[in-house]
């Protein structure tokens, strides 16, 4: 009996060491699963800057001069040229400055023709008298002509709503302008219309050099990619 108990004590422990060693062997860890290439992200094409005020195609903006200064129809005029040309622009509000927050423009103006109306016909004689003496009797043609450069600076239509809102804000201190002081008072109110057709040009400028810009990193990757030009953009030189 004990013989037996010894032999059948053998056999489980072989039959154990058997399922044990060989099995356990046969396990192997398990291969991890290959975790995929991320596809590499599209750069992000961003909007092309936008054209300010949206002006017509045709608009010319007159360059700055070697020192930085945009030269405009006021450059180089004499005070009373300038009291003509400020009457000019006032005149140009009072056309074309319709909204109902701009209404007192046109009641300002025509106060403002009144009380400065032997001014105003001085400056008018004198611009005569000058025109005359750089272009002899023809003087009417080019005065004319340089009259209607003032009136289409201050009627730039992209510029409309600023010098408006410009405008009005300028005739509400006019108005309180006395005769006799129309140099003085034009000395400091046409900046203040010059300023909004100034930074308007300043605006389109920087507008063509971000424009630039754009199309030289973006314009042949969103052809490549879209197949089409993106609105307004072209391809770098």
């Amino acid at each position: 009996m004990a013989g037996n108990a010894a032999k059948i004590l053998w056999l489980s422990m072989a039959f154990g060491l058997a399922l044990s060693g060989p099995a356990h062997a046969a396990k192997k860890k398990p291969v991890p699963t290959p975790t995929p290439t991320p596809a590499p992200k599209q750069e992000v094409i961003p909007y092309r800057p936008w054209m300010p005020e949206q002006p017509s195609g045709t608009l010319i903006i007159p360059p700055k001069d070697a020192s930085g200064v945009r030269p405009t129809v006021n450059s180089g005029a004499s005070a009373m040229q300038k009291v003509w040309n400020f009457r000019s622009a006032y005149n140009v509000a009072a056309l074309n400055c319709r909204d109902p927050k701009h209404a007192a423009i046109l009641v300002n103006y025509k106060a403002f023709l009144k009380v400065h109306a032997k001014g105003l016909l001085a400056a008018n004689r004198a611009v005569d008298t000058e025109f005359r003496g750089r272009h002899g009797a023809a003087f009417v043609k080019p005065r004319e002509a340089y009259m209607t450069r003032v009136y289409n600076f201050y009627a730039l239509p992209p510029t409309t709503p600023a010098f408006c809102d410009a405008a009005v804000g300028v005739s509400n201190d006019v108005k309180l302008a006395k005769a006799g002081t129309l140099v003085a008072v034009v000395s400091t109110a046409l900046p203040r219309l010059d300023a909004v057709i100034e930074d308007f040009y300043n605006r389109y400028d920087q507008w063509k050099i971000d424009g630039a810009a754009w199309d030289t990193k973006y314009a042949a990757l969103y052809l490549k990619r879209y197949g089409t030009m993106y609105p307004g953009s072209s391809l770098p030189k």
